[in-house]
């Protein structure tokens, strides 16, 4: 089965820097793309990055400039680098993965990590 794990994450102080990793295991056949999402306590859970197969990203406006997604599509993985961490970045961070498992799939689905703690402190 198609799995996700995030690491990386942890406690930072507002300035800092934290790299967050997500590998995928498991077989596939085509991963397309890749992304980043976040979920604070209360609230919606929001984007924060994406980043295409072919290595184009988008972010979030709340994040652009401070964030970099990146991946590494021969150990289908996903990175996600955050520089001048914010307290309002505290939240649970999600990677997930538009996932084709085998040639009878047709569509892609949508797998997702189990989160990562980022927690930013003043």
């Amino acid at each position: 089965q198609v799995q996700l794990v995030e690491s990386g994450g942890g406690l930072v102080q507002a300035g800092g820097s934290l790299r967050l990793s997500c590998a995928l295991s498991g077989y596939t056949i085509a991963i397309d793309a890749m992304g980043w999402y976040r979920q604070a306590p209360g609230k919606q859970r929001e984007l924060v990055a994406t980043i295409t197969s072919g290595g184009s990203p988008d972010y979030a406006d709340s994040v652009a400039g401070r964030f970099t997604i990146s991946r590494d599509n021969a150990r289908s993985t996903v990175y996600l680098q955050m520089n001048s961490l914010k307290p309002e970045d505290t939240a649970t961070y999600y990677c997930n993965a538009a996932v084709r498992q085998s040639y009878s799939e047709i569509n892609y689905r949508a797998y997702w990590g189990q989160g990562t703690q980022v927690t930013v402190s003043s």
